[in-house]
């Protein structure tokens, strides 16, 4: 798709001319204002354009742009261990990147040299990046059909949503051939592609006592679970599990700058740098830094995962009694302020609608609600930081959305 001369993804289905944005809402060129639902599906988790973020940027700006990748700029050190004292003590050291694609792509590279292992073992219809080998985590055969081969030895597995115990049956025969470098995970919901599935409770620390047994790493994708989006500033807090690597991205800058980190144990890769080469001419330039500074200081001095945490309550209670007698909803499902419904129709009410999802999209979008179209499941990610006036307002257009497409 080809708009203005610009190439579009069509799977992201371009929509209108983006004028500006402010807090929990965005503008079109022609001036029409929406309540927005996605946050750049996981991005602007601190509301768009958030004031103190971007006067960090500008500050920095006056200082000093660039740094090159040889050597360590002043606010790429502080923000190294401000990050790093956030999670626990075993995750002690931090490859700079510009992105999620790139922060997977290099959890992946050193998987295979600290473990010496090829093997990958991720899981279907997930979205990890669009590298070949991060596409190669979780693709749809269709979305890379005509760029096939992608890169080989990964197994994709199903993600466990009913029975933990089958699935843990299933893995275990896969790690104890002793050859799979890594599990790469979400923590236990999957963000991407728009399935939104969540794990039944217990997944991540079950694969990490599994993984541990096996000599396997546990890298989990904190890209669109991090920043408070879950109800905890990670998502790994939930069950109290230290995987070996983590990767971050999206809501890291509050979409001020781009920019990716892989924090990971400084003791099981030191010896290994030479061979993964965490090379990056635009990691963690000084303005990124700014920004992913004073983002991450927000979120600790506000606690906005408590807000995530409260305001997914009350998404999921407003959902559940507004919508529970249309058929064509199933599954309302949800951590923090990442909230997901199937949508169906009417004549087949067990199978998604991706037609039906769009078009609610669509119709939503008119009645002044931007949300992301999710390919037969409705995804609600609207900023932390919305008021609950404004969340309400927009629930009311979802539901009588949802009410008037069949």
């Amino acid at each position: 798709m080809i708009k203005h001369s610009i190439v579009f993804n069509p799977a992201t289905d371009y929509r209108f001319d983006f004028g500006k944005a402010e807090g929990s809402f965005i503008w079109d060129a022609q001036g029409k204002k929406y309540i927005d639902f996605s946050s750049g599906w996981n991005t602007t988790n601190l509301g768009w354009n958030n004031p103190e973020v971007n006067e960090a940027v500008i500050k920095a700006a006056k200082d000093n742009v660039y740094a090159p990748m040889w050597t360590a700029d002043k606010t790429q050190i502080a923000y190294a261990e401000e990050l790093l004292a956030c999670f626990p003590s075993g995750l002690n050291v931090v490859c700079r990147a510009t992105g999620g694609t790139e922060a997977n792509e290099l959890a992946l590279k050193i998987a295979r040299a600290v473990t010496g292992r090829k093997k990958i073992i991720s899981f279907a219809h997930t979205y990890h990046g669009q590298s070949f080998g991060t596409l190669a985590l979780g693709y749809i055969p269709d979305y890379v059909e005509a760029i096939a081969p992608l890169v080989p030895d990964f197994i994709q597995m199903e993600y466990p949503t009913d029975s933990l115990d089958a699935f843990l049956v299933r893995l275990e025969v896969y790690l104890k051939t002793e050859e799979i470098a890594a599990v790469f995970t979400e923590a236990g919901m999957i963000t991407g592609w728009g399935s939104m599935l969540i794990a039944p409770k217990g997944y991540l620390k079950a694969v990490r006592k599994l993984t541990e047994k096996y000599g396997t790493l546990l890298v989990v994708d904190e890209v669109g679970t991090g920043f408070s989006r879950t109800g905890k500033l990670f998502a790994i807090e939930h069950e109290g599990v230290t995987p070996d690597i983590v990767t971050l991205a999206k809501g890291i800058s509050n979409g001020a700058a781009p920019i990716g980190a892989v924090v990971a144990k400084k003791d099981m890769i030191e010896e290994h740098v030479g061979e993964f080469k965490p090379t990056s001419t635009f990691g963690w330039t000084p303005l990124a830094c700014a920004a992913v500074l004073r983002t991450l200081q927000i979120h600790k001095r506000d606690k906005v995962w408590e807000q995530a945490e409260a305001k997914g309550v009350f998404v999921k209670d407003f959902l559940a009694k507004h919508l529970t007698k249309e058929t064509q909803i199933r599954d309302l499902r949800g951590l923090g302020l990442e909230i997901a419904f199937d949508i169906s129709s009417l004549d087949r009410p067990g199978e998604n609608n991706g037609e039906l999802s769009t078009q609610i999209v669509n119709t939503a979008l008119k009645r002044g609600l931007h949300l992301a179209d999710a390919g037969g499941c409705i995804q609600i990610m609207p900023p932390l930081t919305i008021d609950e006036r404004t969340l309400e307002e927009g629930l009311g257009i979802l539901v009588e959305t949802v009410k008037d497409v069949r």
